[in-house]
């Protein structure tokens, strides 16, 4: 596994985050966006965050820029060699299917399309390759580094070898395995996604403040965060697009997105990520 570097498409928080991860297992890493500028801040926010780690002890020091030796920006073309390709784009059907389109071309027949996506189908994504039994859902949580799990999704199509690769790939990185059958929202979303947005429907109802919300679940259901606060941390238009297609998925009025949700996110309060969403983040 380590004499072919591993690609990943999409330099953003999840695409940064799994770079890191391989690379700190000493796999060399291919790492693609569409904007230098992402590119070069995820770059940064690799070395910044294993530098926290040397600060507490989680690392030694050197470490940093060993694992960062390992990553490389790259254009598509240079992952023909790649035998596990994982896309990490935006949570956007149309955008990822191009990509599978446009790697199915490159790669070498034999070679995995892992998709990182949070909800979208699988079939779906594979049906656009010449290769389906090789396509499969490897969703990392976020922060990919620091997150135990690794939910994986088997399209209709995916074969044994395929599952049993990625398999092998979530053992060698030190992940535990969940494994979902390739409906909307898989198994983490399906259950996250709908406790979230019923929160967003408590605030937009008036039920109580964000604060007062975020603390009786985080501290009456002894949850790390908030779920507001969690929205924010995941991107408003993150959880908008899970939410949408698991509405369109199931048909099922109880997954409709709050009102409040989607006017946020037409007004670009996306959370963390904009320094706005139910928290003001450019006020801390």
């Amino acid at each position: 596994m380590r004499d072919q570097a591993v690609g990943v498409l999409g330099a953003g928080q999840m695409g940064s985050g799994i770079a890191q991860l391989f690379a700190q297992y000493d796999q060399q890493v291919l790492l693609y966006d569409i904007s230098a500028v992402q590119l070069e801040k995820a770059l940064c926010s690799i070395e910044d965050e294993l530098v926290k780690q040397v600060e507490k002890g989680k690392l030694e020091p050197g470490s940093p820029q060993k694992i960062l030796s390992h990553i490389r920006v790259a254009d598509l073309s240079t992952f023909a060699d790649c035998q596990l390709v994982v896309e990490a784009v935006s949570e956007n059907e149309a955008l990822k299917t191009n990509l599978f389109h446009q790697m199915d071309e490159i790669l070498t027949p034999d070679a995995i399309l892992a998709s990182n996506t949070s909800s979208i189908s699988i079939t779906r994504l594979a049906s656009v390759t010449h290769r389906p039994q090789n396509v499969i859902g490897m969703h990392f949580m976020n922060p990919a580094p620091v997150m135990p799990l690794v939910e994986v999704i088997r399209g209709q199509l995916t074969s044994d070898a395929t599952f049993h690769t990625v398999a092998g790939w979530v053992n060698k990185l030190g992940k535990s395995l969940a494994v979902s059958q390739d409906y909307p929202g898989f198994i983490v979303n399906r259950v996250l996604a709908p406790m979230l947005n019923e929160a967003i429907f408590a605030l937009y109802e008036g039920v109580a403040s964000a604060e007062d919300i975020d603390k009786s679940i985080q501290l009456g259901l002894h949850h790390p965060m908030g779920p507001l606060a969690l929205a924010d941390f995941i991107g408003l238009d993150t959880l908008l697009a899970i939410c949408n297609v698991l509405y369109e998925g199931y048909k099922d009025p109880k997954y409709r997105p709050c009102p409040l949700l989607v006017r946020m996110v037409s007004a670009g309060q996306l959370g963390l990520k904009t320094g706005h969403g139910f928290y003001n983040y450019q006020a801390r």
